[in-house]
């Protein structure tokens, strides 16, 4: 099972959910660290569904339907969460960029570099405002991670003009 379908069958534990409920519970829950696009969430409904991992309720508004994770679903989820986790692959848009930085003039790296170190000090600043509100222990583990990472952001960021020999 890849991640995507079990991340989906985790939240279906909650209870039934349509292709849109779970976009939004994955965005709250999940979002800071594991993105889902709404074509990879009803491609996996589908295949779930087809897998009888899941079975699909009647439409309701919109043509919406509630999808409710089965038994054979709850052992499906229990087997991969019970497994080792796969090994993290770092998919950074911008490490492509400065890879590639020769053919761009040095102020516009410069201004990638700035407006990215920007949007990972906002979300260090949201992560920390979040902390304070978390009682889950597995929640704030996982946001804690992410303080790091944003906080590690930041300090490579702070290398940058040096390793990259530009003014920031």
């Amino acid at each position: 099972m890849n991640a995507t379908a079990a991340a989906l069958l985790g939240l279906l534990h909650d209870g039934p959910m349509t292709g849109w409920d779970l976009m939004a519970r994955a965005a709250d829950r999940i979002g800071n660290f594991w993105t889902l696009t709404q074509s990879q969430v009803y491609r996996e409904l589908t295949r779930m569904t087809e897998q009888e991992l899941v079975t699909a309720g009647k439409p309701g508004p919109r043509d919406r339907k509630p999808y409710t994770i089965t038994r054979a679903g709850r052992a499906a989820f229990a087997e991969w969460v019970a497994a080792d986790p796969a090994d993290d692959q770092v998919r950074a848009p911008l490490l492509l960029t400065i890879n590639f930085a020769d053919h761009l003039p040095p102020a516009r790296l410069a201004e990638i570099i700035a407006t990215q170190r920007s949007r990972h000090a906002e979300r260090l600043a949201e992560y920390r405002r979040h902390e304070q509100e978390i009682d889950d222990p597995r929640r704030l583990a996982t946001l804690r991670f992410g303080i790091r990472h944003e906080q590690a952001a930041l300090d490579w960021f702070d290398e940058l003009p040096g390793l990259l020999d530009i003014p920031l």
